[in-house]
């Protein structure tokens, strides 16, 4: 089992520049509670996980650091800008793992000029400028992911959200990846862990994505439909009605096309 490796959080934080993977948009939101909401990515370079179906590899390994560039704030925000014509669009936060980066500074900013902030991390690493987010989605990895799960780690993100008061702070979802029976069971196992955060459950893309622009080939689309029905299934048979089933809409367009 892979072990996740809170001393990453070092490659950027210290030296004030947020290590960029892609910037791309406008899109929409591909997965989870804001599917269909236009966007623009901001992808960040580096993770503490490695996990065994990553979809974004170029965005995990260190391998491709070289490809990854060191951004102020203010440079950040510019691209952002320059795809959105000017105009505030939510700023979809990703990764990797983008707790690892300083993005407090780049939240504040944004803020100030009317955008909004949604970000997506496994639960791993809590910041303080996670209550500054408008959307918040931690999606704690399974047992297929071959990855360890710290259920005080997740508390402490959720904590870290809500210091400002609940009221105040983002909205937040727990947005599960499922491959099969035992991570359906971890998803379960989780989400009684903190009642009454909304829910989202995935079937998990297993084609790894490639690090260059054809990455849409290959992927087994006919498999992830056929889990996506297993899922709903599922939780119809166990009368789980509080949750939400979605699919991974932009790998059944795009594939794991990137830049959309």
């Amino acid at each position: 089992m892979t072990v996740h490796d809170p001393n990453l959080a070092d490659i950027s934080e210290g030296r004030g520049k947020i290590r960029i993977s892609e910037i791309f948009g406008p899109t929409v939101q591909g997965e989870g509670a804001l599917i269909g909401m236009p966007t623009v990515f901001v992808r960040t370079g580096g993770c503490d996980f490695r996990c065994s179906w990553c979809d974004t590899l170029y965005a995990v390994d260190p391998a491709f650091r070289a490809d990854w560039k060191p951004m102020s704030a203010a440079e950040v925000l510019d691209a952002v800008k320059k795809f959105s014509g000017g105009k505030p669009i939510l700023i979809t936060l990703s990764g990797g793992n983008p707790a690892i980066q300083p993005l407090g500074e780049l939240i504040a900013m944004g803020k100030d000029e009317g955008f909004t902030f949604a970000i997506e991390t496994q639960g791993s690493i809590a910041k303080d400028w996670f209550a500054d987010l408008n959307f918040l989605t931690i999606s704690p990895k399974p047992p297929s992911s071959s990855t360890s799960f710290d259920k005080d780690a997740l508390q402490a993100c959720i904590e870290a959200a809500q210091s400002d008061g609940i009221l105040n702070g983002p909205a937040i979802t727990l947005k599960f990846p499922v491959r099969d029976a035992a991570d359906l069971m971890f998803a379960d196992y989780v989400r009684n862990l903190h009642i009454g955060i909304p829910v989202c459950l995935q079937p998990v893309n297993t084609t790894p994505a490639e690090p260059h622009p054809d990455g849409a080939d290959g992927v087994d689309i006919d498999g992830l439909t056929e889990r996506y029905r297993w899922l709903v299934d599922e939780v119809a048979k166990r009368k789980w009605f509080d949750v939400r089933v979605l699919p991974q809409w932009h790998v059944h367009v795009w594939g794991n096309l990137r830049g959309v």
